[in-house]
């Protein structure tokens, strides 16, 4: 055998192996925190966003609300309005379906009985709600907004809607 081989010694691999551990183990929890909190800020941005539609449709609208579905094709709600002009919102923002972590709702208010000939669809009210898809992993908070332009948040993480097209007048509103 020769007395130059050279290479690393099986101790020396291990201690190499234990610090890649340790580091791993320190760097995991933080990056698990910090996706929890893009997922619950991705989130805010969407309920903000369909609140700021809703207050543009408002404006167009004399007055009412969408249902979500009017926001990204305006047409079906405002008769005459033109298929080529801009939408309100954008459908990967006021779909439903599950996004960054969060399971989406919309509770619509109540549906006029007499509306102007140019409406369809419209609602007096609406509440968009959130709720993470994996409490603690996707998300640790329920979030929410509603025509009053309020957005809150539900610690426990649950959902600030609760089937009712308004937000509790008693909401922690996120500021």
């Amino acid at each position: 055998m020769k007395k130059n081989q050279k290479g690393f010694t099986l101790i020396e691999l291990l201690i190499v192996v234990a610090i890649i551990g340790i580091i791993a183990a320190i760097a995991i929890p933080s990056l698990l925190r910090a996706r929890v909190s893009a997922n619950e800020a991705g989130t805010i941005g969407d309920i903000r966003s369909v609140i700021s539609a809703q207050a543009a449709f408002q404006s167009a609208a004399n007055g009412w609300y969408a249902p979500v579905d009017c926001l990204s094709t305006p047409a079906t709600c405002i008769l005459g309005y033109p298929t080529s002009a801009p939408t309100f919102a954008d459908s990967t923002i006021t779909a439903t379906t599950p996004k960054s972590g969060y399971n989406r709702t919309f509770v619509p208010g109540v549906v006029p009985t007499t509306l102007p000939s140019t409406l369809a669809l419209v609602v007096d009210g609406f509440c968009y709600g959130a709720l993470p898809s994996t409490v603690g992993q996707t998300g640790v908070r329920g979030f929410g907004g509603d025509a009053s332009g309020r957005v809150c948040q539900n610690i426990g993480g649950l959902d600030e809607c609760a089937g009712l097209p308004a937000l509790a007048p008693t909401c922690v509103v996120i500021q």
